[in-house]
């Protein structure tokens, strides 16, 4: 954050919190968990240098869990100046680990490995934990907690004490409370930890001393100032889908610099059912929405389709989605007067998936049409107004700019559209069976009052014939998926367990309806290890 920020507004970044990632599928979590309690954080890998962590100024440090030993012979370590910094650390189960073996404590393999629920008696107070408990008995406190480690901590450090064990860990807590270093062998960040959230919460507050600056008020009104000082007088160019992200950017854009912005809708033949029309009604001329935007609609169809011709690859379609996109906008911000300026609705879990990160070590699992900057021809600086944020700080930043519930918490909508859930080769008409699939889906789901309780919902075309019946005629048909996930973060996933009954209304629907289609199949993977999209 390079922007100087005006003299009225409080730097809402000054109080921060440094993440290092050793791995672990929930670093994501605790990065959601920080935020939560209104401390703003970033996640950086395990061996961030030390003029970077120096130049990031933390009030704070978390060592994340990882799937690796620390007695490993090419295991990771945090950097000697995490100990050397002044400030407060708190490792958690590798994180504490290798806070152990480093400060000179002893970490072994354990007999018995704990993965799951576990109960942590409570040896010892601390600032960290204060009177947490989960309850009493014979006059004992106790955490019910979630745990998830083979390996353990023997032999604590000089300087620490042992704040709490479990049945199969007698180190389960350490603290060492002069120098303000923590650690604990369970996963403060997972709901199954009862306490775990207040356990962050004294964290950044009692022991890094933070005040709660992150919050929706102060965020909006730090992106508002800091796209006024970006942009200045020039003019915004926005690809608006009616999504979330671009919903909230285009709110954020509007109140910032207003009729500045010019918003884009591009018809590419790969949306949902009827989701042209509902964009113009809800940004559009004379909307009874919040904000009313200057909203030009193109229609690019044949344009998006015939670039797609025997393609399956799912990377070169979305690139080719992608580069068609920008070719759009390009022409699109030649007919604007003064527009420097494109605005994107990157997310920082796409700024994650897409190893955005300048340091990052994250495989590279599929690209994001939003994230990686724009080709040297076009002339434009990208306006980024939600990079820091996670999906549920968009939506809570969405309401607090005024946009409807229905708007804000509608499910995730990929870039590529339905281009990238149509597997293999993408023709026109397996894009009109798959929207009418989906339509009937997402109407069955808010009719039964499911809608909000899943995170997001779709179906997927399948380019294979399946035999099915009608009648006394056999049908020679298309098969369609269902897919509907739960998800925190949509870093991890679980498949959602809709009722039988639904289910089977739906597949009646789909089948007897849209004639292309003789089969309709669930997708029951959970993410990891497969994606929440199929391509």
């Amino acid at each position: 954050m390079s922007k100087l920020m005006s003299s009225t507004l409080q730097d809402i970044h000054q109080e921060k919190i440094l993440i290092l990632d050793f791995g672990s599928q929930y670093t994501q979590l605790i990065a959601r968990r920080l935020r939560e309690s209104g401390v703003y954080c970033e996640i950086f890998p395990y061996d961030l240098s030390e003029t970077r962590a120096r130049d990031f100024a933390p009030n704070g440090i978390v060592l994340s869990g990882g799937p690796e030993s620390v007695n490993a012979e090419a295991t990771l370590v945090a950097p000697g100046y995490v100990f050397e910094l002044d400030v407060p650390v708190l490792g958690i189960c590798y994180g504490m680990q290798t806070m152990a073996k480093q400060l000179g404590g002893e970490v072994q393999v354990s007999s018995k490995s704990e993965f799951g629920f576990a109960r942590v008696q409570l040896m010892q107070e601390s600032q960290l934990l204060g009177e947490l408990k989960d309850g009493i008995e014979d006059d004992e406190s106790y955490l019910d907690v979630w745990m998830s480690h083979g390996d353990k901590v023997t032999r604590t450090p000089p300087g620490f004490v042992v704040g709490g064990r479990s049945d199969n860990t007698d180190i389960a807590l350490m603290f060492d409370e002069e120098r303000s270093f923590y650690g604990v062998q369970f996963h403060p960040e997972v709901n199954h930890t009862l306490q775990g959230a207040e356990i962050i919460d004294r964290f950044v507050k009692k022991v890094c001393k933070c005040k709660a600056l992150w919050t929706p008020t102060k965020i909006v009104q730090d992106i508002v100032e800091r796209i006024r000082v970006q942009v200045g007088s020039g003019r915004v160019i926005l690809g608006m889908s009616g999504g979330v992200d671009s919903s909230v950017v285009a709110a954020l854009l509007s109140r910032a610099i207003g009729d500045q912005l010019t918003c884009v809708f591009v018809d590419n033949g790969l949306l949902r059912y009827d989701e042209a029309n509902q964009v113009e009604k809800m940004v559009g001329e004379g909307t009874q929405n919040v904000y009313a935007l200057n909203l030009v609609t193109v229609n690019a169809t044949d344009r998006f389709l015939s670039r797609l011709e025997g393609v399956t690859d799912p990377e070169e379609k979305r690139k080719i989605i992608g580069n068609t996109f920008i070719d759009v906008f390009d022409e699109q911000a030649a007919t604007i007067e003064g527009v420097g300026f494109l605005a994107q609705g990157t997310i920082y879990p796409d700024v994650i998936e897409s190893a955005g990160h300048e340091e990052g070590k994250a495989h590279v699992i599929k690209s994001h049409h939003n994230v990686g900057g724009l080709p040297d021809y076009m002339n434009l600086e990208l306006v980024e107004p939600l990079r820091e944020l996670f999906k549920d700080e968009v939506r809570k930043i969405g309401l607090e700019l005024g946009l409807s519930r229905e708007m804000v918490f509608r499910h995730p909508f990929p870039g590529p559209g339905l281009g990238v859930r149509i597997l293999g080769e993408v023709k026109p008409i397996y894009a009109d069976l798959l929207r009418e699939a989906d339509h009937i889906y997402l109407q069955e789901l808010r009719a039964a009052g499911l809608y909000d309780q899943v995170s997001q919902a779709f179906t997927v075309f399948l380019p294979v014939r399946s035999v099915g019946v009608v009648g006394d005629a056999r049908r020679y048909e298309y098969v369609i998926a269902l897919r509907a996930v739960e998800t925190i973060d949509f870093m991890t996933a679980r498949w959602a367990h809709l009722p039988y009954e639904f289910l089977e209304r739906v597949s009646s629907r789909i089948i007897n309806e849209i004639s292309g289609v003789s089969r309709v199949v669930y997708d029951v993977s959970s993410k990891p290890p497969a994606t929440i999209e199929w391509e």
